[in-house]
């Protein structure tokens, strides 16, 4: 999709491409986004910040005004906006991870999305799965009151994500269709960075296992049918995971992504082939590198924006470190081909991100398999399908449907 706001800075319009998407399931309103954006200066991230906290704060305080009023779904309703509001925030922020307006903007976010998740029927129930020597952040959703176990879709974000995002990016369409929902954070995700200081980490099966413990404590999870859904990032993520925990018996690749190590190599402002290339990144020194990807993140708004967020949510000390972390993020090895269960393969044919990587995690599958295709004339060819989320996950869900059989 072309850019209709910030034609000359990709980041921005995909961002704000991002909380139109969110209408679809009470994340935005077509009005307060178009405004907001208007107001923001392109590439100025603390334009950025300072509009979207604006309009945060005046839906939150909409929101308190109809609680007090006890008109609990405006309430509910309001709160939903203003939590995607602030997360929008702090979203290009953590390139200077002690900026106070970080810890701010996301607590605001997650208070917003804790005040709307206590008036749904059922309540939407915060979480926390032990996970180590700490815990994970999240949010369990019942289809209903009824007790019954029922099919359970565990799921979660990618690079810069949030568990209460995944409200509108797969868990409300979900509950809609009689599915229960986990959704959480994981290691190097908002909750457990801004919270914790926990970074990534590519052995994601050591994260969702803890997690599947949880669900299966759960009366209301039928353990055999439980489906694992990874988005963006995460489309490599929760495959990775699916790979060595088999109690996971439908997967979804929302976008699918084989080998981050390809994308960055790829991605990369540098001269050489992909070895020569991941020889540099992981060199000790090489400070000719080390000034190319400076200059690089100078003059690309999406570079600069994606190894500020890679070295924070990696613990990265420089570019060149992030880069070289990101190389072990991969389904190669035969990792792919360890993956047993049905698995949906999702792919945006514009995707400015992926582009290409959801055909090669499909190729590698040895599993029963299904590449699910959204164009640009659907409206949905972005990167997982950011403005055409009804469609989306209506193609998901049927698909998990007829995997499972019918509810």
């Amino acid at each position: 999709m072309e850019p209709v706001l910030f034609p000359e800075n990709p980041q921005f319009w995909y961002e704000t491409l991002r909380s139109f998407g969110h209408i679809a399931y009470g994340g935005a309103d077509f009005g307060e986004t178009l405004v907001t954006a208007g107001r923001i200066t392109a590439g100025d991230y603390d334009s950025w910040h300072d509009e979207w906290l604006a309009a945060a704060e005046r839906v939150s305080a909409d929101g308190r005004t109809a609680l007090k009023g006890g008109h609990g779904i405006s309430a509910r309703d309001a709160f939903l906006r203003a939590s995607n509001y602030y997360r929008s925030a702090e979203f290009f922020l953590h390139g200077t991870p002690d900026d106070p307006r970080i810890r701010r903007a996301y607590d605001a976010s997650v208070a917003c999305f804790r005040a709307a998740a206590a008036l749904f029927t059922p309540a939407i129930e915060p979480v926390t799965i032990p996970y180590e020597d700490t815990v994970l952040p999240g949010y369990f959703y019942r289809a209903d009151d009824s007790g019954a176990a029922r099919p359970t879709v565990v799921m979660f974000n990618g690079f810069d994500g949030t568990a209460e995002e995944m409200h509108f990016a797969g868990a409300a369409a979900a509950v809609e269709r009689g599915y229960n929902v986990l959704s959480f954070d994981g290691p190097g995700q908002p909750g457990t960075r801004h919270h914790h200081g926990l970074v990534f980490r590519p052995d994601w099966e050591a994260v969702v296992g803890p997690v599947l413990d949880h669900a299966l404590t759960r009366p209301e999870v039928d353990p055999a049918r439980i489906a694992l859904l990874g988005n963006s990032m995460g489309g490599l993520l929760a495959p990775r995971a699916a790979a060595f925990d088999h109690r996971v018996a439908a997967l979804i690749a929302f976008d699918g992504v084989y080998d981050m190590a390809e994308f960055m190599t790829s991605a990369l402002p540098v001269p050489g082939d992909r070895g020569e290339i991941e020889r540099r990144l992981r060199a000790d020194h090489d400070p000719e590198l080390d000034a190319v990807l400076e200059a690089g993140m100078a003059s690309s708004s999406m570079l600069r924006w994606a190894m500020a967020q890679g070295m924070y949510t990696m613990g990265a000390d420089t570019p060149r470190a992030f880069g070289a972390a990101f190389l072990d993020y991969h389904l190669r090895d035969g990792v792919a081909e360890r993956i047993a269960c049905p698995t949906l393969v999702c792919a945006g044919v514009e995707d400015g991100f992926f582009k290409g990587q959801p055909e090669l995690l499909h190729e590698h599958l040895t599993c029963p398999k299904t590449l699910l295709e959204f164009t640009e004339e659907q409206g949905a060819g972005a990167h997982c399908q950011a403005g055409g989320q009804r469609l989306a996950y209506a193609r998901v869900y049927d698909w998990l449907d007829d995997t499972f059989g019918q509810l």
